[in-house]
């Protein structure tokens, strides 16, 4: 008998069969991510595919799977090798992978040039992620083999056919045993930034921060970060992606000092059971927030609850990010880092985008295996109508697509003034962002990760204790 988790991966990929036979038939050929040589002869920890994961459970590289519009599953992995694996640690093996997996059939990798073509033969399509030209180009190797015996009677694939779309679709519902990867990736990552809280004190660098947060990640059981964390100090915390070139201060990625008065952003979450979280929290240096830092923070928080409340079955995705502008939009007019006779009233602010400004990304992405998980953002069954494009004109395009239970996205509204002759500097170089990771439920939405203080009053406490 099959376990729990070999059954869900079964049930998985003859979902994505049933998907191939409605769509004309075929065989899809997926591969796992290949390992990265870092320098030398050291490479890149390993981190497998997530739609191999998905269909497979599989976390070893070099390994491929072909799935038939029957569900027939065919895995070809590497086979036991004593001598590496004193290196490179223990192999499944095509023996044991059919019980340990619960696929019809193993075979070692070595199989592959002739498996895949046998497999081809006969069939009306051959389904493969696009996106990797080396990938399209060796299937459209195997499929030329296949043509080459057309004398014998043999037809080969008449189409190469995009597999990304269907896995994308099922990997947007999660099932319940990934909640509860999720939910757990959620705690650990509140926890770890609970600890950055805790442990932030003037003078230290970002990356003596940042080394808590690994520590927390690891001491509970995740397998690292699910992206490179972003600990910004001060003026750092205006550079969105900050970490990927260097810091405002001048000084190397991590090494600018946590200075008394400054707020802190932090933007990190772990992985754990190969499932993300995204968490992101913005708290004083010294402990407590001075009282521009408090209004800002508090329009900020204000925009979230906001989305939070939109993000609900039967809302659209958009509309979280859409309610988040309508209160930031009313807050920065009020605040006056808005001028309303120069941008207007909250609705001209909204139409005209002048909030971008101050925030320019959107409030919210779908995740899972992937960070930014995979998932169609539009509506897939509905016309495309004239609409806002977020940039202060319109666009035709497909409607946001409608939320459903079992979706996961984050909620992360943020505002980020940078010095200028028309602001009033108390505001300079102020960064705030706020992000918890939020599962869609039958009546609204769950908060996976408020495990760490998100209100000012409750993170003054912390921090003091």
């Amino acid at each position: 008998m099959d376990s729990p988790d070999t059954e869900v991966y079964r049930a998985r990929r003859a979902r994505v069969a049933q998907a191939l036979r409605a769509a004309g038939g075929g065989v899809a050929v997926l591969p796992t991510a290949p390992e990265r040589l870092r320098n030398g002869d050291s490479e890149h920890p390993y981190r497998h595919d997530s739609a191999f994961y998905y269909l497979t459970g599989f976390t070893e590289p070099e390994a491929w799977l072909l799935l038939d519009d029957a569900g027939r599953s065919l895995l070809l992995c590497r086979e036991r090798d004593p001598q590496r694996e004193v290196w490179d640690g223990l192999r499944l093996g095509p023996e044991a992978a059919p019980a340990a997996l619960g696929v019809d059939e193993a075979l070692p990798l070595a199989a592959l040039e002739e498996a895949v073509p046998q497999r081809l033969a006969d069939r009306a399509a051959v389904w493969l992620p696009f996106g990797d030209p080396r990938l399209s180009a060796t299937v459209a190797r195997w499929v030329e083999a296949v043509r080459a015996r057309s004398r014998s009677g043999v037809a080969a694939p008449a189409a190469q056919r995009d597999l990304g779309p269907v896995l994308d679709e099922l990997r947007l519902f999660k099932d319940a045993r990934e909640v509860a990867l999720l939910r757990r990736a959620g705690d650990i990552g509140a926890a770890a930034h609970a600890r950055a809280m805790r442990a932030c004190r003037p003078g230290l660098p970002e990356y003596g921060l940042e080394a808590e947060l690994l520590y927390e990640f690891r001491r509970q059981g995740a397998s690292g970060p699910a992206y490179t964390p972003i600990v910004a100090a001060g003026a750092n915390a205006c550079i969105l992606h900050y970490g990927a070139g260097a810091a405002a201060l001048g000084l190397g990625h991590g090494e600018a000092l946590l200075r008394a008065g400054e707020l802190c952003l932090v933007d990190a979450g772990c992985e754990y059971g190969s499932y993300a979280s995204d968490i992101t929290r913005t708290f004083p240096v010294d402990g407590r927030f001075t009282d521009p830092q408090r209004a800002l923070y508090g329009l900020v928080l204000a925009a979230q609850e906001a989305a939070i409340a939109a993000t609900r079955p039967g809302a659209r995705k958009s509309d979280a990010h859409w309610a988040a502008v309508a209160v930031l939009s009313a807050g920065l007019l009020d605040l006056g880092l808005l001028d309303r006779d120069a941008v207007g009233g909250v609705d001209d602010v909204v139409a005209g985008a002048a909030y971008r400004r101050f925030y320019m990304h959107g409030t919210g992405h779908w995740l899972g295996l992937d960070v930014h998980d995979v998932g169609e953002p539009l509506a897939l069954d509905e016309a495309p109508l004239e609409q806002p494009d977020g940039l202060g004109g319109r666009v035709v395009r497909r409607p946001s697509r409608v939320l459903q239970p079992g979706m996961v996205v984050t909620v992360e509204p943020g505002l980020y003034v940078r010095p200028a002759e028309d602001i009033d500097p108390r505001w300079w170089n102020l960064g705030i962002r706020i992000e918890d990771d939020a599962l869609v439920t039958a009546d609204g939405c769950e908060l996976l990760s408020r495990g760490v203080p998100v209100a000012v009053d409750e993170i003054e406490a912390l921090m003091r204790g």
